[in-house]
């Protein structure tokens, strides 16, 4: 199985999506590493050249562009400019946040008639705004926690909240706030993302825990239960800077993990076909709360999986298209027939 990643995307995430398509270049057959730089334009990136240096340097405005078409990806090379077309049988959108998990690439790709490891551009609506996340929870019969929609540093809640703008796929502009000061600051910092943000109250001793998984065909595929270490929260460095680890902290009561399987089904449904996302819940006195649904999480969470190469080629394998629409003009005929046309 040949795979094309896409990474980059005009998003806050930029970065992160970069780091994303490194940490995998050598963990499956990747034919192809197709950036997106911040105009939007799409490049052909040697895999020698998979390195952080060369995007951040500009370098890579010298490889080859290409472009988005119905057999794929297609450029034009030579004096007599011959067509070629980039070769791959499954393309991987490892774009995060905006481009890639609000649903454009995948729009495309579903367009264009591409099979990708992609969330749909319905359950990108979902997961990429927090407010809608939590409508959908609340619908399937998850809990999530309590929370509020904002326009000034104003809250029902007592200190201590968390801030987040609502609409970023990461811990990019979450701040705890403590007091009004505090509040007053974390808003204005969440605004710098975002327009529409929610405040939730900061709950003392609620444990968090990550799950990956998919659904190929009728088999669930689910990764370590993940017990995430942290302090206040998961902030941007502990959420992004570490996960190409080796080393994380599993939960192995079994009937716990069975307990965020099944909700994570209820999650996963079939909302989110064709894609591998990870979960990410809080837990406390025997309840499990929804956090957030990352459609595209970091590095695809490849640490979690004890065989991730095989996870990844057998959803690429059972991949559900697009269904066909038969387009006859019957209606239109009928109505020329009936005027006499």
């Amino acid at each position: 199985m040949k795979f094309a990643v896409l990474f980059g995307g005009s998003s806050f995430e930029h970065e992160i999506s970069i780091v994303s398509a490194i940490t995998i270049k050598d963990k499956l057959n990747i034919t192809a590493f197709i950036f997106v730089d911040k105009n939007r334009d799409f490049y052909l990136i040697e895999k020698e050249n998979m390195k952080s240096k060369y995007f951040a340097s500009g370098e890579y405005k010298k490889a080859q562009k290409i472009e988005i078409t119905k057999r794929g990806f297609k450029y034009q090379k030579g004096f007599l400019k011959k067509v070629y077309y980039v070769d791959f049988d499954v393309a991987i959108n490892l774009i995060h946040g905006r481009d890639g998990e609000d649903g454009k690439i995948p729009g495309m790709l579903e367009f264009y008639n591409i099979k990708a490891i992609t969330p749909n551009v319905e359950s990108c609506a979902i997961s990429y705004n927090k407010v809608l996340t939590k409508a959908y929870s609340k619908e399937i019969g998850v809990n999530v926690i309590d929370y509020e929609i904002i326009a000034s540093p104003k809250t029902k809640f007592s200190f201590p909240v968390i801030v987040k703008p609502a609409r970023l796929g990461s811990s990019i502009g979450v701040s705890i706030a403590r007091n009004q000061d505090e509040f007053n600051y974390a808003f204005d910092v969440a605004r710098e993302f975002d327009e529409l943000i929610i405040v939730e109250p900061f709950i003392e001793g609620i444990e968090e825990y990550n799950l990956a998984g998919c659904k190929a065909k009728e088999e669930w595929i689910f990764s370590k239960l993940e017990k995430v270490e942290k302090n206040d929260f998961l902030d941007f460095e502990k959420k992004y800077m570490d996960f190409s680890r080796k080393e994380i902290k599993v939960n192995e009561n079994v009937e716990l993990k069975e307990k965020f399987q099944e909700v994570f089904k209820k999650i996963y449904a079939n909302q989110f076909t064709n894609a591998l996302i990870r979960c990410d819940f809080f837990y406390k006195n025997g309840i499990i709360y929804l956090n957030e649904i990352n459609p595209i999480p970091g590095s695809l969470a490849n640490y979690l999986f004890e065989d991730f190469k095989n996870v990844i080629e057998k959803l690429a394998k059972n991949l559900k298209t697009e269904q066909k629409i038969n387009i006859n003009y019957e209606y239109i005929n009928k109505i020329q027939m009936a005027k006499g046309k």
